[in-house]
């Protein structure tokens, strides 16, 4: 048996997503169902805040790592970008709040949830001329309270559950819209070190994209049980309503506008000279008819 880390967020969206393999609902060995035979993998799943893992998998950690898609241009030479488990907003997104009635000015003091989050990049692009400190995302909305800061970029669950002293300034799906036009804003995904060898690799993605399937397709059953065991921060009515946001169909495989959306964030990324220059992002993924012709040999 194999031994692969995976790393996640302990956010609601990739508990959800990941836990159908920790609750061994999802196959883990030949594609054999109810079957006796040993696991063909062993996976060692860790939590820690998205930024954490984005640093992290900037040294190389981690086997398997949930990033940002503003970190993952940084790790395209280690790191192989996969198609599943991923974060989009439709229409909504992270938020910049301020107390209410508090006028920012241009060079306001804003805390954000990390330098390699892709909220980070693109408010960088919008706000050229804030002053930003980097903090916990657990803490963004304390330091704005207490006036540490004149403004936080709220994300994850924290987006449903913000302190009624709190106002919206702006939001970052408006932002991203004025950057990029109305198409699906991108946030998170994973990366797979690209020392695996192939053949695990292309399987281990399979097992995960078939978790984030069964998870959707199980939704009730398993918020219930994350609930239960008290892996989420939220109640039941913020659970559903934000994997109703960022764990759902969408989230099982990237389509082709998620893929040009990808693209979109690099190029205005990599024009703001925030970023290196990329190319598509199909040319980062792992190859999978390799196992197809391999089969075939």
């Amino acid at each position: 048996m194999k031994d692969f880390t995976i790393a996640h967020s302990p956010d609601a969206d990739d508990i959800f997503m990941y836990y159908a393999i920790k609750f061994g609902w999802v196959t883990n060995g030949n594609g054999l169902p109810n079957s006796k035979q040993k696991k063909k993998y062993n996976f060692k799943n860790i939590a820690e805040d998205i930024e954490t893992l984005n640093q992290k998998t900037i040294k190389n950690i981690y086997d398997v790592s949930a990033i940002s898609f503003g970190a993952y241009p940084f790790i395209k030479d280690e790191y192989a970008l996969l198609r599943t488990a991923i974060s989009f907003g439709y229409g909504y997104g992270p938020k910049l709040v301020k107390l209410k009635d508090k006028k920012l000015k241009p060079n306001f003091k804003v805390a954000l949830s990390g330098e390699y989050t892709t909220n980070a990049l693109i408010f960088k692009i919008a706000y050229p001329k804030a002053r930003i400190v980097y903090k916990n995302f657990l803490e963004i909305e304390d330091a704005v309270l207490n006036g540490e800061v004149d403004a936080g970029l709220l994300i994850h669950e924290s987006i449903l559950t913000y302190d009624e002293r709190l106002e919206v300034e702006k939001e970052l799906w408006d932002v991203w819209c004025e950057l990029a036009g109305e198409i699906p804003l991108p946030l998170g995904g994973m990366a797979i070190r690209r020392s695996i060898p192939l053949l695990d690799a292309i399987e281990i993605e399979e097992i995960l994209t078939k978790a984030v399937d069964i998870a959707n397709k199980h939704k009730s059953l398993l918020a219930k049980m994350l609930m239960e065991r008290n892996l989420v921060r939220v109640n039941d009515k913020v659970l559903d309503k934000y994997l109703s946001l960022y764990a759902n169909d969408k989230s099982i495989t990237l389509d082709d506008e998620q893929i040009n959306a990808i693209n979109k964030l690099y190029e205005i990324g990599n024009k703001a000279g925030l970023l290196p220059t990329m190319k598509d992002i199909r040319e980062y993924m792992i190859p999978k008819r390799y196992k197809e012709l391999r089969m075939k040999s």
